[in-house]
């Protein structure tokens, strides 16, 4: 009689599942390490603010210099090289991108970039993380077919951001439409077996909490007093979101003048400028503009607090600095920050909002930006409405992003992390064909 599952389907199975564990709690690791980060920079600031004005330039270029000199692949959020490996058909230049050993750097790389102020987030590095341990199964081929290198890296993408920000449902719309956009996504068992116990995992570590806390009760917006912020929200975000992912495009590809000589020619000497000049506006701020905005965002929701009105362009401002040195972090959970600050003006701003709807306005902003930065509004709206806890808002949030998302294409034709993917495997591609040409010649010559 034959077993009811052969100890190869065992052994296949227990490898994708132990895997997937490896890169959940690799993320949680990562999640933990970054809030230590944040409260070490806190507290460095708290008694001398003025040191930022020597340790944000300090770490800025010893950030770049690391991750440009030693770990080639860590640059950036770390989404767009997840996307690039994925579009790769080359085992090689997948490699380039997702690998153990970028991963653990990745995640080292952009605790020192947190330790010194910098606005960065963890989600694009805990994306380009699952990836890459999921990728190593493509390793493991003589266990049996898990899936293609496409699904497992998608699988991973999800499963980081699952475990990252406790958002099960958001990793899976992640991975289906961001890591997918172009193609079809087939539900396969490792996708939603690596997202589930990225999950469970965090569930188990961190407890059942929300990444922005939670709202206050009755924290939504009614109809038909909802519909005017609601449009706000979704016109302003679709034109903020979508012109700042333009800017970042266009920066990604060279800056102007100058200053654009001193990035292409002398790039530490300009991260360290970048870092400057992310201590002086968090002088300026008063130190707000430091690090995610997770605790000036979740202060804001829970009522505690108000964000001023020159928060969003301030934050703005330093997201672009730490984007345009090319130092290891995400943009995204930054991003969220930058929609909460949009959210307090559109407040302050509307007519008659009561206080009590304030926090609601606030959780409007953050998903009309981030659906039309990405111009992923699914994916926007989900992580919102689980990130807050409110889901309540569903409607008035899926009504914002689709508003956001369809100005912003308007303003940026192609999708952010896409047009930052191409030029990447580009790239990749050429430095392996030259990799092949000098190998030739060598051989050759012999």
């Amino acid at each position: 009689m034959l077993p009811l599952i052969s100890p190869r389907s065992w052994r296949k199975h227990l490898l994708l599942m132990g895997t997937a564990l490896g890169a959940a709690t690799l993320s949680i690791l990562f999640a933990i390490g970054a809030d230590a980060s944040i409260e070490i920079h806190r507290k460095l600031i708290s008694d001398y603010a003025w040191i930022a004005i020597f340790i944000a330039p300090a770490g800025f270029a010893a950030m770049a210099w690391l991750s440009m000199r030693f770990f080639p692949g860590t640059e950036g959020s770390g989404i767009p090289q997840t996307i690039a490996a994925s579009l790769s058909d080359a085992p090689e230049i997948r490699r380039q991108f997702l690998s153990l050993r970028i991963a653990i750097s990745k995640i080292f790389l952009t605790l020192g970039g947190l330790i010194v102020g910098a606005s960065i987030g963890r989600e694009g590095p805990s994306v380009q993380i699952g990836a890459s341990m999921m990728h190593t199964l493509t390793k493991f081929r003589r266990f049996g077919y898990i899936g293609t290198s496409r699904d497992l890296i998608a699988a991973g993408a999800g499963a980081g951001i699952a475990a990252a920000f406790n958002t099960p449902l958001a990793g899976i719309m992640f991975a289906i439409e961001e890591m997918c956009r172009y193609r079809t996504f087939r539900a396969n068992g490792a996708t939603l077996v690596s997202v589930i116990l990225a999950g469970l995992t965090s569930l188990a570590i961190l407890g059942n909490y929300n990444y922005f806390g939670r709202t206050a009760a009755g924290q939504t917006l009614g109809w038909p007093d909802g519909l005017w912020p609601t449009l706000a929200a979704g016109i302003l975000g679709g034109f903020l979101g979508g012109g700042f992912a333009r800017l970042l495009i266009a920066s990604s590809r060279g800056l102007p003048g100058n200053v654009g000589k001193i990035a292409r020619q002398r790039p530490i000497v300009f991260a360290a400028l970048c870092g400057l000049g992310t201590a002086i506006l968090g002088l300026m701020c008063g130190g707000s503009t430091y690090g995610t905005g997770y605790a000036e965002t979740r202060a804001a929701l829970e009522g505690n607090t108000q964000l001023p009105f020159y928060f969003m362009l301030a934050k703005m401002a330093v997201i672009w600095l730490a984007f345009a040195a090319r130092i290891p972090g995400g943009i995204f959970a930054p991003s969220l920050a930058v929609g909460a600050g949009m959210g307090a003006i559109i407040a302050m701003i509307l007519p008659g909002i009561p206080d009590g709807d304030q926090a609601a306005i606030l959780v409007l902003g953050m998903g009309a930006f981030l659906a039309a930065m990405t111009q992923s509004p699914i994916t926007a709206f989900v992580i919102v409405m689980e990130m807050t806890a409110n889901h309540q808002m569903l409607l008035p949030l899926m009504a914002a992003a689709v508003i956001a998302h369809g100005i912003s294409k308007s303003v940026c034709r192609v999708p952010l992390y896409y047009a930052l993917a191409m030029p990447t495997l580009y790239r990749a591609e050429r430095k392996q064909q030259t990799q092949e040409n000098a190998s030739g010649t060598d051989t050759q010559s012999i």
